[in-house]
């Protein structure tokens, strides 16, 4: 068997690479090529191009870089029509992938979509692409399979990928150990993995930390970096506001796992902040374009994946709502979060403290979050979607009834869910 894979986000690399080790203990023989980055590439993925470096946001970067996704999708054409992989297997990445999966559907190739981009959250008419071009559709969350079988996909709920990551992720015991030394509280800034991100989330995070010590003069900040050229950026911008904070490359977990609170951007960090049941506070800052644009488009109550798991509804009135640390109805919201075009580092600083400097309320959220943790992250979404797809190549047929359910679906999932349309 061949494989054709489609994957352009980092956190999509990592999904893809466990995937396909997942196939391997199965399938020694069975041929993984496509679009992917490097650790997909380390795990065996004869790669045609490294995606990854292509992880753009917002349509002017992506006018940008229109000329290299149109090469990259005639290369991709022409391999489907002359190799005729077994099937097509794309990791989120939508804007590409839609494409990817029309070329494939039309050279009669099965196309399986594990991870599935969040139509259910911005413009809900884009399920009709999931609908005409997805053979198979491989949900991450527990509510994603309900809503695709109502629009007509077909869907099965196998689990978060990332939760397998963390599970079986091995920290660097000795740097742990020279973070937690110290007595000094530490706060962690995870500023985001697109250099977008960082550029639009390091200052209000480093305006926060100032006033964090300005409360707690003894606190500590580390910030996690994904990359070097990033950290050479925010330790540019830490110098300039003279923020005490240290920056570490590649040692996100470590930083995590030893923090007594974060500060991070919204993203799929937060299932990571979760499975570490970590108090955090979520920015995303946008522009003002951007802003309105979420506030025309987003269909659901919160932007932070922790967040929706704790949701009786998923969906949004219109406009948009906007978590509110005052409103009630938001109270059940573990990461207090904020989408926003202002300056909300007063905010983010106020969470802070409060974990910092109240005890109870510290370790009532952990406790919250150590709950919804043994709920969802049970871990075993990798191997699931490996047999899965191992029979649907197999048999040419319905592959979910042989497939086992993950063993934690919430309550909620298993009841009727309202959701956007």
């Amino acid at each position: 068997m061949k494989i054709f894979f489609s994957v352009g986000e980092p956190s999509g690399d990592l999904h893809g690479a466990n995937l396909i080790r997942a196939f391997q203990r199965r399938h020694s023989d069975w041929e993984f090529v496509g679009y992917g980055g490097p650790r997909m590439a380390a795990a065996g993925c004869r790669l045609h191009a490294d995606l990854t470096q292509l992880a753009v946001m917002w349509i002017a970067r992506v006018l940008v870089n229109l000329h290299k996704f149109i090469g990259l999708l005639i290369q991709a054409d022409r391999y489907f029509r002359d190799e005729r992989p077994d099937a097509v297997v794309m990791i989120d990445y939508p804007g590409f992938n839609w494409w990817i999966a029309r070329r494939a559907k039309a050279r009669g190739i099965p196309v399986i979509y594990y991870g599935t981009p969040q139509v259910w959250a911005w413009a809900s008419h884009r399920v009709k692409k999931m609908q005409r071009f997805v053979d198979h559709v491989l949900c991450k969350l527990p509510f994603e399979e309900q809503w695709f079988r109502e629009r007509g996909c077909n869907a099965t709920y196998v689990g978060h990928p990332y939760f397998d990551e963390l599970r079986n992720r091995t920290l660097d015991q000795e740097f742990v150990a020279k973070l937690e030394k110290s007595n000094q509280p530490l706060v962690t800034i995870l500023p985001g993995s697109r250099t977008q991100e960082v550029e639009l989330n390091t200052r209000s995070f480093l305006q926060a930390a100032q006033l964090i010590a300005r409360q707690i003069p003894e606190v500590r900040f580390a910030v996690a970096a994904f990359k070097e050229s990033q950290a050479a950026m925010i330790r540019q911008l830490i110098a300039q506001m003279g923020v005490a904070a240290e920056v570490y490359v590649d040692r996100t977990p470590e930083l995590i796992h030893a923090a007594d609170c974060c500060m991070a951007c919204s993203g799929s960090v937060s299932l990571e902040l979760l499975y570490h049941a970590k108090p955090s506070v979520i920015l995303y800052q946008i522009s003002r374009f951007g802003f309105l644009i979420q506030n025309r488009y987003r269909r659901v109550r919160y932007i932070t994946l922790v967040n929706l798991l704790t949701a009786q509804e998923i969906a949004t009135p219109r406009p948009a709502h906007i978590y509110d640390k005052n409103d009630p109805a938001d109270a059940h919201a573990l990461l207090p979060e904020y989408l926003t075009r202002t300056d909300k580092s007063a905010d983010l600083a106020g969470h802070c403290i409060e974990w910092l400097t109240d005890a109870d309320a510290r370790w009532r959220r952990v406790a919250a979050l150590r709950r919804l943790r043994d709920q969802h992250a049970g871990g075993g979404a990798s191997e699931r979607a490996a047999a899965y797809i191992t029979n649907v190549l197999e048999s040419k047929g319905d592959a979910a009834s042989s497939v086992p359910a993950p063993h934690t679906k919430s309550r909620r999932a298993e009841a009727p869910i309202r959701h956007a349309s």
